[in-house]
């Protein structure tokens, strides 16, 4: 519940957290605006409460355009968390390398939004509560598949209950891993939803349910059935004309074969299927698009809150955070190359948490 700005309580300059998200697919085919994915590909982002303003240090994807004030949408979602918190930052610190593309059907807007809400719970010292996260982060958001995955991690369903926004987490087999081509065009999720009709045929609503369900199904325990679970008559088809390239691969990849859908609002294409079956499209060239396998996603997670000597805060561009692997690289090599580097002398109060 929001406090009065007189009520606040100001955090301390040196104060600062250290947040993972995973990039994430929504809909997995019949799932539209309900199934969520997290992916095994994480962002690293770092915040830090300084004297005043804002001192945002942004690159990798999208970087040029992205905003450097208190508009960026890391920091917009850190201020919502913090003011229904009861706190207030002073000013604020972001530093972040962008890995997951823009408007490619992969949840970077949603890995934004619950960075800066987790790093918002991080930094106002408070247990950071799914439910919390999940409510805060769908009304920033709009929907909730994407934020709700990269919340509770695995293969969620989000739906609106008795409660509100709430999210189901579902089992899903071990032998089940992914794979995404990612094209070198975006295509903007306004563009893609303002294609869908306002009404579809009963006839089709009718075999979208159940092909939804025996998605669920697939996925926890029989995974031979994802070719047909992964078929939709809801969004794919109607988003054919803004993203041509990705629909005519998703039919190529499913003659032969292979359980392929687009990837959230697109243009991405998700494949879906057990490592081995995967691994040979590795080898597959793709004009415009690059290829990336990924296992399942874990949690969004705090994975350091400390307080660092107010000194060092006047330099924040001296801690450094080593990058994750590019858009075009395998997850079959580790999802991040190194660890936060901080002096000895400024670390206090280090803590790890999962959501």
């Amino acid at each position: 519940m929001r406090a009065d700005l007189a009520q606040q309580r100001v955090l301390v300059p040196g104060r600062s957290v250290t947040v993972e998200v995973p990039a994430t697919s929504a809909n997995l085919g019949p799932g539209f605006d309900c199934f969520g994915l997290a992916l095994d590909w994480r962002e690293r982002v770092n915040l830090a409460v300084i004297e005043d303003g804002y001192r945002i240090e942004v690159s990798g994807e999208g970087a040029a355009e992205l905003p450097r004030d208190e508009s960026h949408l890391i920091i917009r979602a850190v201020l919502v968390g913090l003011a229904d918190l009861g706190v207030r930052a002073p000013g604020l610190w972001l530093s972040c390398r962008n890995t997951i593309p823009h408007a490619r059907g992969l949840g970077s807007s949603s890995a934004a939004i619950v960075a800066g809400l987790l790093a918002a719970a991080g930094l106002a010292e408070v247990p950071a509560r799914p439910e919390w996260l999940l409510g805060h982060a769908n009304a920033i958001e709009g929907h909730p598949d994407n934020v709700a995955a990269a919340i509770h991690g695995g293969f969620v369903l989000a739906y609106e209950g008795r409660a509100g926004v709430t999210a189901a987490q579902s089992n899903i087999h071990p032998s089940i891993a992914a794979a995404l081509f990612i094209p070198d065009t975006s295509v903007g999720t306004e563009l893609a939803r303002g294609m869908l009709p306002e009404m579809v045929p009963h006839v089709e609503a009718a075999a979208n349910s159940g092909r939804a369900a025996l998605l669920v199904h697939a996925l926890a325990s029989e995974p031979d059935l994802l070719y047909d679970a992964s078929c939709d008559w809801l969004h794919q088809g109607y988003r054919e004309a803004v993203m041509p390239r990705s629909y005519e691969l998703m039919k190529s990849l499913r003659g032969q074969g292979f359980a392929a859908m687009i990837s959230g609002a697109g243009p991405s294409v998700l494949v879906l299927g057990s490592r081995t079956d995967l691994a040979v499209l590795q080898d597959q060239q793709m004009p415009g698009f690059s290829i990336r396998l990924s296992e399942i996603g874990a949690a969004a997670s705090i994975i350091d809150a400390s307080t660092i000597d107010s000194g060092d805060m006047s330099r924040p561009g001296n801690q450094t955070v080593m990058e994750t692997p590019g858009s075009g690289a395998s997850l079959i090599e580790p999802t991040r190359s190194g660890q936060l580097r901080r002096p000895a002398s400024q670390t206090s109060q280090v803590t790890k948490t999962h959501i």
